[in-house]
Formats: structure tokens, sequence, C-alpha cells
């Protein structure tokens, strides 16, 4: 049974009912995996044509997650661009509280030393265990050399992880560290624009983003768009006016959903980047918030010309309470 990989052109003889990471990887074709059960996104594929038994979680445009995928029959399966490629393994780390910062009303700095390095892409996440009881994925701001890991926190109200990081956790305190885990990471060998868009805490997969494009050498326009409810909400300035000081075609736009202020656009992301661009044709776009943002935003960019491919985005779904 032949299963025919795109753009590579190459042709793998497997056994039925294979599955179509270990296929990959047997057959040195270069793919993208981490956590090798399903939950990180890593290793997204697309099956072109196929009778492939596909999970509930491929969507309507025949993209499934490579582990999770059983081939029955010969098909055609299309993988991101070899340069795109990057294999983190998923590993379980110890860290060390060093330091929470408040950054404005609700949000805090959080700052976590591992006990080994932990190798990501700028972009991904990790899964934060502080108790048993108290399990979230946060996003890295910071970069793999970094000495310490930085994640941002947002207080939900009634929120049983966000409260207990606000309350009870304290510098000295261990962490369980599990990732990296995303396929919204950096690729690097692009060199056209960048549209780079947050919601609040979503910020820090976007810091991360840039900071990594800034430290690699790479020159592209990069546009980024940070939406917050209100001026209280605004945090992280002085991070982007750096970056903006090493990076001089770094544009940062801040909008705000209700109210105005100094140096702040008033409305929604999706209309800020409505009135700014007629077409963003070239460009890749990196999303990162709460859903109904990253939805809306995603729909909005793909009307404006960028190909789907070329859409990196990690929703922020609430987990519990």
């Amino acid at each position: 049974m032949d299963i025919v990989v795109h753009p590579l052109q190459r042709t793998m003889s497997v056994e039925p009912g294979v599955n179509l990471l270990e296929a990959l990887r047997a057959n040195d074709v270069p793919v993208s995996y981490s956590c090798l059960a399903g939950r990180c996104g890593t290793c997204r594929c697309r099956l072109i044509e196929s009778p492939a038994h596909r999970p509930a979680l491929a969507d309507d445009e025949g993209y499934v997650l490579a582990c999770q995928t059983f081939v029955t029959a010969p098909c055609i399966v299309e993988i991101p661009e070899p340069d795109e490629v990057v294999v983190h393994t998923a590993r379980i780390i110890k860290a060390t509280v060093v330091a929470i910062e408040d950054q404005n009303h609700d949000i805090k700095r959080l700052s976590l030393k591992p006990a080994k390095p932990l190798d990501f892409s700028p972009g991904q996440y990790a899964q934060l265990q502080f108790t048993p009881a108290h399990i979230r994925p946060y996003s890295m701001a910071g970069l793999p050399q970094d000495d310490t890991l930085e994640f941002h926190v947002r207080r939900v109200a009634d929120g049983q992880v966000t409260g207990y990081i606000a309350d009870t956790l304290k510098v000295g305190d261990a962490v369980r560290v599990s990732g990296p885990l995303g396929s919204a990471y950096l690729r690097r060998k692009h060199e056209g624009p960048m549209l780079c868009v947050a919601g609040g805490t979503g910020l820090a997969p976007i810091l991360s983003i840039v900071r990594g494009a800034i430290a690699t050498g790479m020159r592209n326009p990069i546009h980024l768009y940070l939406g917050v409810r209100s001026e209280r909400d605004v945090y992280g300035r002085a991070w982007l006016h750096d970056l903006q000081r090493q990076h001089p075609d770094l544009h940062v736009h801040v909008v705000l959903a209700a109210g105005h202020a100094a140096d702040c656009r008033s409305g929604l992301v999706t209309q800020a980047i409505a009135q700014d661009w007629h077409s963003l044709e070239g460009f890749r776009a990196y999303l990162c918030g709460a859903p109904p943002m990253v939805e809306a935003t995603t729909l909005l960019v793909r009307q404006l010309g960028v190909k789907p491919p070329q859409i990196y985005a990690d929703a922020f779904y609430a987990t519990g309470p």
C-alpha cells in the first residue's frame, strides 16, 4: 500500500492500518511532532484523498493529527514545508517559582527556574502542574535559551487555578512543567511580513515569537495588534517599546474594546486590521487569545488573502474552574 507525500513527491510503501506519524518517521520524512498523544497539534497535516480512519478532531478540509491517524488504504498526505519542521519531544521537568509579579490589576508574570532546559519553539506552550488539583496550560513568553521560563496569568473570576496562583503560590514552590505543546510557533524561514494578533495574555506567545524573530536575525516587517477590554487591561508596553527599539520594522497597535486612551485605538482588533489592510497576501499570521477573537480574526485574514496553512493559532480554551 502506498502513501504519497506532498510537497516532497515521495512515495512510501506501508502496511494497511499503519499509524501515519510512525510511517512518516520510519521513512525519514521531515515532520513536526511533540506530545505523540493528540494534545499538542504539532503533527497536524492534511489528507488530500483517502478512506483512512479519520478521528473526530479532523476538520472539514481534511486536516488531521498524524499521531492519531491510521491509514487503511492508499492515500495522499500533505505535510508542512520541510523548512518549517520542528521536533521537540514533549517531556516533564521540575521547576521552581522564582518570581510572581503584578503586571496590571489582574495579570501576573510568573517566572520559573527549570531544573533542566526546556527546548521549545517561540510561540509554544506547556502544561503547568502546581498541585494534583491545579493544572493548566500556559504559553511561554520568552525564549528557550533564557535562564527562566516566563508565563502570563490573568486571574479569572472564581478560577480555581488562577486564584491559586494569585493567592497561594509563592516563591520557592515546585512546579511540574510538561511540554512543549502547540503548533503556532515561529516559522523562521519565512521572509515576508508577519501579522501577530494577541488578545489579553495571548501577548505571551506573541512576545516569544517576536523575541525569537529578533534573536535569529529575521528582518521581516512585523505588525502586532494587541486587543484588550479597556485601558486598565493594557500591559507589556515597556517590553513592546524595547522590542521596537531592537526591530524598527515592528509596528504595534494597542486596541481597546471599550473607552479611549492615548496611543491606543478603539474598537476590536478585527476592525483595526480591516481598516489598515485591503490585502494580506504574502503574510504569515500568528493569532493567540480567546476563541471568539481567534475565530473572527482567522476568518478576516483568510478573506484578506492569507492562505489557511499560513495561519497559526492556539486559542485559549477554558478547561475547568
